[in-house]
């Protein structure tokens, strides 16, 4: 289908991202400090986690500035799938943060060690309000942008991992259980370990040049099919050139009496294309259905 996503200025979007960098890096310190000075583990997993996100904004800040060159003789297709590669790297390096916390969080559990409650309370409020200002300043933005999405997602985590912190020093103070630090470290971590694992199946689908997932390719052979002159389609490839921008290459069989009119049946396909599926972009090869490829595979080169 379509894609009708309104799109933030990108002087805008970048000015929202450069603000997030600076937020995550003083809270990152603030953290690794407090972290250190309390002796809780949550509060340096929360550091950690925030200093990953720091890496993933100015990743993404600087993948988003490469993205808007223009296409030229060494990059022909342009470089917008540098924002595909950049969540991909933000995705792995938030698994990466995910299965060192659960490790870290397993040692302390078998021996936990005494913690400064109110300093895990008081940074916990503090990492709250600038994970959920990043959050907030990035919400509009990752609608339309795989690269913005991972960011997002990271700061979401963030916030719900600060709720978390603060609970834990809450309970150490009330009760002295010095055992829901570490434990709130593994679930903050199996939390971060979810999100990792469910969102990078798509960068790894565009760069493999999977088909788009919105897209019934079946239903749209069907229909090319079903234009006037068109015999068959094979040997054809859907993909993404970038996040929103669906492709198709395609060998189109013409019946024989209809071969001078091929013109005129590349248009009527383009325009099934894009009006239809939202396909802006394709690359069409016609056969005469006399000298048409013998046994070849719908998809692919078979």
């Amino acid at each position: 289908m379509p894609h009708d996503h309104p799109h933030m200025a990108p002087k805008d979007g970048d000015r929202r991202v450069v603000i997030a960098i600076w937020a995550n890096g003083l809270l990152t310190m603030a953290q690794i400090v407090g972290g250190l000075l309390s002796g809780s583990l949550a509060l340096i997993a929360d550091a950690i986690h925030n200093f990953s996100d720091m890496t993933s904004l100015a990743i993404a800040f600087g993948a988003r500035k490469i993205a808007r060159r223009p296409a030229d003789a060494k990059m022909t297709f342009g470089y917008g799938r540098i924002e595909i590669v950049a969540a991909l790297v933000n995705y792995t390096s938030l698994i990466i943060v995910g299965l060192y916390l659960v490790y870290e969080g397993a040692m302390r559990l078998l021996d936990p060690p005494e913690i400064a409650a109110w300093t895990l309370v008081i940074l916990g409020g503090v990492a709250l309000v600038v994970d959920s200002l990043t959050a907030a300043l990035t919400y509009a933005m990752q609608k339309t942008s795989v690269n913005i999405r991972a960011l997002f997602l990271h700061n979401l985590s963030d916030a719900l991992a600060s709720v978390a912190v603060i609970i834990g020093g809450v309970l150490i103070l009330l009760y002295d259980i010095r055992w829901v630090d570490p434990a709130i470290t593994i679930g903050i971590a199996a939390y971060i370990l979810w999100l990792g694992f469910t969102e990078i199946g798509g960068p790894i689908r565009t760069l493999m040049l999977g088909s788009p997932p919105d897209i019934d390719t079946e239903a749209v052979i069907a229909a090319l099919e079903n234009v006037d002159g068109v015999v068959e389609l094979h040997h054809a490839h859907f993909w993404q050139m970038q996040e929103h921008q669906a492709a198709l290459d395609s060998h189109v069989v013409v019946a024989d009496e209809r071969w001078n009119d091929v013109d005129d049946i590349k248009a009527a396909i383009k325009a099934r294309l894009t009006d239809q599926f939202g396909i802006a972009h394709s690359t069409l090869e016609f056969e005469r259905a006399w000298n048409k490829h013998k046994n070849a595979d719908r998809y692919g080169h078979g």
